[in-house]
C-alpha cells in the first residue's frame, strides 16, 4: 500500500481505509496503527506499536508511544497512557534537530510533531487524573513545538485546552478554545479530526447552555463517524446526543452501546481491563468481551 494512501487514511479524507496487511516500512506501520486505532482495532494496533516503541529509531518510537497512549486514554486508561507518553519523551531526550551538521526541515518537523503529541498527550492524561494545574503547564509547554509540527498539533492542543476548562467548570472558556480548533480542523485535510473537533466544541457548547447549536454540530458528526467506521468517535458522539436529545436518549444510548462493545471486542486484554475499571467509560447492559 503506497505511503500516500496510508497517510491519507491516518490524517486525511479516508479514515475508513481497510488495513489488511502489515506494511514493510516502519513509518508505514505507524500510519497503519493510527488508522487501525481510529477504527477501534486496538489489539491489532497494539501489536504494531509495541514493536515500533522498541525500535532503533527514537523519533518513530516516540510517535508510536504517543499513539499507543492515545488508544489507552480513549479506553479510560489515563495512568497507563501517562507512562507511555513519558516513555516517548524519554526516547526523544537525546534527539537533536541537526544531523551531520545540516538542518533537515522534514526531520525537524517530525521531531516537533512527536514532542507536541507527547506533551499534549501528557496534558490530556493529567486532565483524566484530575491534575488540572499540571495539564495547563504541559499544554503550554507544547506550544513551542506547534509551529514546526503543523496543523494537527494546534488542533490537538485546542482540544485539550477545552477539556481542561470543561473539567474546571469553565464552559465559556472551553468554547473559546474549542472553536478555533474546530475551524483549523475544518480547513485541514483530516475527516477524523473534523469529527472529533465537532464533538469537543459540541460538548463545550452544551455545557455553556447552547444545546441547540451543539446538537447541530454533534448530530452530523455522529453520522459521519458511523459512515467512516470511526467507532472510537461514534460512541462518545452518541452519548453527547443522548444528553442533547433526551426524548431520543434510549436510541442514542443503544447506538453508543453497540459502538463501544465493538471497540472492546477489538481491544487487547489490557485495554479491555482498563475500560472496565475506568470511570470515564460508560457501563451498558450486554456483553463487552
Amino acid at each position: 500500500m503506497p505511503h500516500g494512501v496510508l497517510h491519507d487514511a491516518a490524517f486525511g479524507a479516508r479514515p475508513d481505509l481497510e488495513v489488511s496487511a502489515v506494511p514493510p516500512d516502519p513509518r508505514e506501520r505507524w500510519l497503519a496503527a493510527v488508522v487501525l486505532g481510529a477504527q477501534g482495532w486496538y489489539a491489532r494496533a497494539a501489536t504494531l506499536l509495541d514493536e515500533l516503541m522498541l525500535g532503533a529509531d527514537p523519533v518513530l518510537a516516540a510517535l508510536a508511544a504517543a499513539t499507543f497512549a492515545s488508544h489507552r486514554r480513549q479506553l479510560g486508561g489515563h495512568a497507563d497512557a501517562r507512562r507511555l507518553d513519558a516513555a516517548g519523551l524519554g526516547r526523544l531526550a537525546g534527539v537533536t534537530v541537526g544531523r551531520t551538521g545540516e538542518h533537515d526541515p522534514a526531520f525537524a518537523g517530525l521531531v516537533a510533531l512527536a514532542r507536541s503529541d507527547l506533551l499534549v498527550g501528557l496534558a490530556a492524561d493529567a486532565v483524566g487524573l484530575g491534575r488540572l494545574a499540571e495539564a495547563r503547564r504541559l499544554v503550554a509547554a507544547a506550544d513551542a513545538s506547534v509551529p514546526a509540527a503543523g496543523w494537527r498539533a494546534g488542533v490537538r492542543a485546542g482540544w485539550v485546552r477545552a477539556e481542561i476548562e470543561l473539567a474546571a467548570g469553565r464552559a465559556a472558556d472551553a468554547v473559546r478554545h474549542a472553536e478555533p480548533a474546530a475551524e483549523e480542523a475544518l480547513a485541514g485535510p483530516s475527516s477524523r479530526h473534523q469529527v472529533k473537533s465537532s464533538l469537543v466544541l459540541g460538548a463545550a457548547l452544551a455545557a455553556s447552555g447552547h444545546g441547540a447549536r451543539a446538537a447541530r454540530l454533534v448530530s452530523p458528526a455522529l453520522d459521519q463517524a458511523a459512515d467512516l467506521g470511526l467507532v472510537t468517535l461514534e460512541w462518545p458522539a452518541a452519548m453527547i446526543m443522548a444528553e442533547l436529545a433526551p426524548t431520543r436518549a434510549d436510541q442514542f444510548c443503544r447506538c453508543a452501546a453497540v459502538a463501544l462493545h465493538s471497540v472492546l471486542r477489538r481491544a487487547d486484554p489490557v485495554g479491555r481491563q482498563l475500560a472496565e475499571r475506568s470511570v470515564w467509560v460508560p457501563r451498558f447492559a450486554g456483553p463487552t468481551g
